[in-house]
Formats: C-alpha cells, structure tokens, sequence
C-alpha cells in the first residue's frame, strides 16, 4: 500500500511563518494558531511544507486506502488560506450557515482573511470536526 507524502516534519513553524510577507496573514495565522491550538489542546506543527496542523488522527476509507492527517490544520497560501476544519459531512452541513464569505474545495475551505468569517462559528465548526474525527476515526496521541 502506497505511503502518504505529507506528514508531520521538524519544520520550524515560526520559519515558516517568516516567509510569509503579507503582513494581514501573519497577523491571521497567529490567530488561527492560537484558535486550533486553544481546541485541539495540541500545540502547532508543519505538516509537508505548507500546511500547519494540530494533533494527528488515522484514517481508513472504504477503499482501504488509511493514512494519518492532523486533528485541524490550515495553510497560508499566496491566494486564500486553505483551512482544514469541516468533516464535509452531510449531517455538518449547516455549520456553513453564517460562516461568513468562503468558498468549498473537496476537502478544505478557502477564505481570503480571518475577518470575512465568523470566529464563533468557525469554533464551532472546528468542535464538531473534533468530535467526529474523535467517533470516526482513531485519535494518535503524541
């Protein structure tokens, strides 16, 4: 069976952030760190090179393909930030509601900065990933 590509690495996330140049999505990304910090109880680390996750879970889908993926994550790309927060889940369907301005990819949601969204519901969101994830899939404790 094929292994995963991205995984957690001993990239610095500070590093990282510090490539960063636009000054609104540094100061967005401290938020948000602080945000999936604050819920997953897990403390922020890089995950392949792009992408900043919290906690780590083992997945399995029905095809049998299985993997590993952080709890919550979120990447500060160049266009949008890519966030990892939805279970994508019918059932999950009206935690969008309200959300705020976004657009869906097939497996993340693409906001432009922190401010077009509501945090609240963005922390609900997120609770509702975790606890999901937590009876879904089986959570990898550090």
């Amino acid at each position: 069976m094929p292994q995963n590509k991205t995984v957690y690495t001993d990239q610095s996330v500070t590093l990282f952030i510090d490539t960063i140049t636009d000054r609104q999505k540094v100061a967005d990304t401290h938020r948000l760190i602080q945000i999936m910090q604050k819920i997953t109880g897990e403390q922020a680390k890089m995950f392949g090179s792009s992408i900043i996750g919290f906690g780590l879970y083992q997945y399995q889908y029905a095809s049998g393909h299985e993997g590993q993926a952080p709890l919550l994550g979120f990447s500060p790309r160049k266009a949008a930030f890519s966030l990892y927060v939805y279970t994508g889940s019918e059932e999950h369907a009206y935690l969008l509601e309200g959300l705020g301005k976004f657009t869906m990819g097939k497996a993340c949601i693409y906001i432009k900065k922190l401010a077009d969204i509501d945090e609240q519901k963005l922390d609900l969101m997120m609770r509702a990933t975790l606890d999901f994830i937590n009876t879904k899939h089986k959570r990898i404790y550090a």
